[in-house]
């Protein structure tokens, strides 16, 4: 079974650049995504074969969350099951008869870190709801997690350090989430490869190849045996973040 995660920077906007003929290409069971920036009823979106599950920020054109998949889930959930934590369209998850599917545009701490209060308290949320799940079945978590983990994740490191996206205390939290039961997909099957998911549209970054790692595939240990291939599709263009890919064997 293939899965994509694609942070789009406005779903919209990436229809405009023919998300259709890249969903068509790509041939995924399962397509999620992030920072749709729109409401259900403002986009009218044929993607033929696959049920559309969405979840929309109560703010208009910012945030939200959106899965697209070939298969029927059990079940859909919407949010994290903490109020303050669920207005923005954060945490779409799928039941399916062998996993579960967590979605999740995690929150940018923003500059000075102004919001890393609110993403300290999202990600202990998120951490202890993947962990109830993963009690029951395997949990494969997707989306943009917004945190380079290590160096090896960034290119400026240096310069970047204590900035929203690679301070320790966001750092912090993915080891913790890691050391809690989960595995990054990517970097356990490439401990050393160097490949970004995300490029700022500034001082032609993409092209410099100068970027991030933040946007994941991450799976419960009880679902170890289900990890085939990961991968991150830098030929994928349309969004500041390319698409990221597991396979799974079921």
């Amino acid at each position: 079974m293939k899965l994509i995660s694609w942070n789009v920077n406005g779903l919209r906007a990436v229809v405009k650049k023919d998300f259709q003929g890249i969903v068509d290409n790509l041939d995924a069971d399962i397509i999620s995504v992030q920072e749709t920036k729109l409401h259900q009823d403002q986009i009218d979106l044929e993607l033929p074969g696959y049920h559309q599950y969405f979840y929309d920020a109560q703010k208009k054109g910012y945030s939200g969350t959106a899965v697209f998949t070939k298969e029927e889930p059990i079940k859909v959930s919407h949010g994290l099951g903490v109020e303050e934590l669920d207005t923005e369209g954060r945490t779409l998850t799928l039941e399916f008869p062998k996993f579960y599917l967590i979605d999740s545009y995690t929150p940018n701490s923003q500059q000075k870190l102004k919001r890393l209060d609110f993403r300290m308290e999202y990600d202990d949320a998120l951490r202890d709801y993947m962990k109830r799940l993963s009690e029951n079945k395997p949990v494969i978590l997707c989306g943009d997690l917004n945190v380079a983990h290590e160096e090896i994740d960034i290119k400026n490191d240096k310069t970047n350090h204590k900035n929203p996206g690679f301070s320790d205390e966001e750092r912090n939290k993915f080891s913790e989430l890691l050391n809690s039961g989960f595995i990054d997909t990517f970097r356990y099957l490439h401990p050393d490869e160097v490949k970004y998911s995300w490029w700022s549209y500034r001082f032609n970054a993409r092209a410099n190849n100068a970027g991030w790692r933040i946007d994941y595939f991450v799976i419960s240990d009880n679902g170890k045996d289900l990890i085939d291939s990961a991968d991150i599709l830098n030929d994928v263009y349309g969004s500041d973040h390319c698409p990221i890919e597991l396979n799974i064997n079921l």
